[in-house]
């Protein structure tokens, strides 16, 4: 970020540069089509430089929970902060568009930028819930109806996927180490870079991916495959085996050898007799080759042939050669088989070389598991009992198998002043009209007890003050609360030309460190996998009132005979 001069449809006004989207194809054509027919149809009408709210939200928790996770704001600001409509794109619309279009429509957007647009948001990785607006965007309707799709699109994969994170952080427990490895399996690549993103957001710890990597700063991990291991065949492949020792002192010149002593060591040890016999010496000769490569790094994937009659009795042999020349190795990953047990016996196998050996803190060398891991299979693995410190998890992480999409919504709330409602049949997806501002409030033991929407203009509610919280639609269900704590949910990232103060984009190390901590905030029964009890999200009475008197006011009446 740095100072620049932009200029925009409204003149020349100095700002900090925001950059484009990470993805580039993210463009003002990235829009369904219906947006710029309706904004023909706004611009033909002269209604296209009308005042106008639309609140994007969502109305139903993923994965069977009670919370989710707001992601993908930054892009959407670095969106409309470089919105410009080329000449290409105009050149592509004529096309789109029926001949009947006037010249003057084009004309009008040639010269659209978001520089009279407002965006009011809650923050980044805050734990957020149905019917809260997450994003409240204000400006020319033609304008602001063109932002529909693209807001949706960026925060539609973004929040689902932290959520889904979130979620295996929680049944995983803090102490574990998470690792995406999602990248092969997602869709696409940028379902790959979201992922990688998004998850860390979530809380994960690293990704495989390395183009996520470079342009996010997330850690990475990754050490090698079945293929590795299987594409040698015997020790006498090793042209180089010498090793200096970690402080760089001495050097060993046959690592090989030493290692093939250490195995003989773990082959002659009375609490590990008749585990193994004669271990796979092609699998030996892999593990002592990347060990060669990466002294410092060491971890093998010991399942390629047999857990626990080779691929750990091996990995010991190349970790305490390791040992002798002062390095530790990092451990091991289980890729098959019942994870729970491999585990278990895999760890017994450690402390065993620790006690036998005199190796400090051998016994707690790191287990990784990997192998189409989900939430399911993490609680599973809890209510068995294991020895996993870390988790490789792909597939139905950043695919989000157990559900396909968020469902957001972008909906009319106000025009020039009027509020606007969208009815239906189904109570769900009547929306709540007018310009709203949005409130948590918290109770006596730090628990968000719900959070309140009220008119922009009524009073907003005061610690300690009594006030009565009612379910939007029901009318039975209400509450009073005497907030401890009140929290104002959205602020403003995108002024417009409103004068007031721009929040700052912090980066992805905040935002992850924003969601856990919202997230240990929250009460445990919102949080656990089943029957997780609802959070409230609720209005004021004024609010209430409100509602149902446009509800009745907008719906036909109908007629008998």
């Amino acid at each position: 970020m740095g100072e620049e001069v932009r200029a925009t449809a409204n003149g020349v006004r100095s700002g900090r540069v925001v950059d484009g989207p990470t993805n580039p194809m993210v463009t003002p054509l990235l829009t369904d089509l219906y947006q710029f027919t309706m904004a023909y149809a706004y611009w033909k009408a002269g209604k296209h430089q009308e005042r106008a709210v639309f609140d994007l939200f969502f109305r139903k928790n993923p994965f069977g929970g009670e919370y989710t996770i707001f992601a993908g704001l930054e892009e959407c600001i670095r969106f409309i902060a470089n919105f410009k409509i080329t000449e290409e794109d105009i050149s592509f619309l004529k096309q789109c568009l029926p001949p009947s279009c006037e010249d003057g429509f084009f004309d009008y957007l040639r010269e659209v930028d978001c520089s009279d647009v407002e965006v009011y948001a809650i923050s980044e990785g805050s734990v957020v819930f149905p019917k809260v607006p997450l994003l409240r965007v204000e400006g020319p309707i033609a304008v602001v109806q063109l932002l529909e799709t693209p807001f949706v699109n960026l925060i539609n994969y973004a929040s689902l996927v932290t959520t889904n994170a979130a979620r295996h952080r929680f049944v995983a427990g803090k102490s574990k180490t998470l690792l995406e490895f999602g990248l092969r399996r997602a869709q696409g690549p940028d379902g790959g870079i979201g992922a990688s993103k998004y998850c860390y957001m979530g809380g994960f710890d690293a990704t495989s991916n390395v183009a996520a990597g470079k342009l996010f700063g997330i850690p990475l991990r990754g050490t090698h495959s079945h293929a590795f291991v299987s594409s040698y065949m015997n020790i006498d492949e090793l042209a180089e085996k010498s090793l200096c020792s970690s402080d760089g002192s001495t050097t060993c010149e046959d690592f090989v050898s030493l290692v093939q002593s250490w195995l003989g060591k773990i082959q002659r040890s009375k609490s590990l007799h008749g585990i193994f016999g004669e271990t796979n010496q092609s699998e030996l000769a892999a593990f002592t080759s990347y060990a060669l490569a990466f002294p410092t790094n060491f971890l093998a994937l010991v399942d390629t042939y047999d857990v626990m009659r080779s691929g750990v009795p091996n990995f010991c042999a190349v970790a305490l050669a390791l040992h002798s020349l002062g390095y530790k190795a990092v451990g091991i990953r289980l890729d098959s088989g019942d994870l729970a047990y491999l585990s278990c016996e895999a760890r017994k196998f450690f402390r065993s070389v620790e006690k036998e050996l005199g190796i400090n803190d051998f016994g707690k060398t790191i287990i990784t598991a990997s192998n189409d891991l989900n939430e399911e299979t993490l609680d599973a693995l809890n209510k068995q009992g294991h020895e996993v410190d870390a988790y490789g998890i792909g597939t139905y992480l950043v695919t989000c198998y157990a559900q396909a999409a968020l469902g957001c919504v972008f909906k009319l709330v106000e025009i020039n002043n009027q509020p606007r409602i969208k009815l239906s049949e189904d109570v769900s997806k009547v929306s709540i009209p007018c310009k709203k501002r949005s409130y948590r409030l918290y109770g006596k033991e730090g628990y968000p007890l719900l959070d309140i929407m009220i008119g922009e203009n009524e009073p907003p509610p005061k610690v300690g003050e009594r006030i009565l919280c009612r379910h939007p639609f029901n009318e039975s269900k209400r509450a009073h609360v005497v907030p401890q704590h009140v929290e104002e949910l959205l602020k403003c990232y995108w002024p417009g030309l409103s004068g007031k103060q721009r929040e700052e984009l912090p980066p992805l190390e905040e935002l992850r460190e924003r969601c856990i901590k919202q997230l240990d905030q929250m009460r445990p029964d919102h949080m656990r996998r089943l029957n997780p009890t609802p959070y409230k999200v609720s209005v004021s009475t004024k609010l209430y009132d409100f509602i149902h008197f446009l509800w009745l006011n907008e719906a036909p009446v109908g007629e008998l005979e």
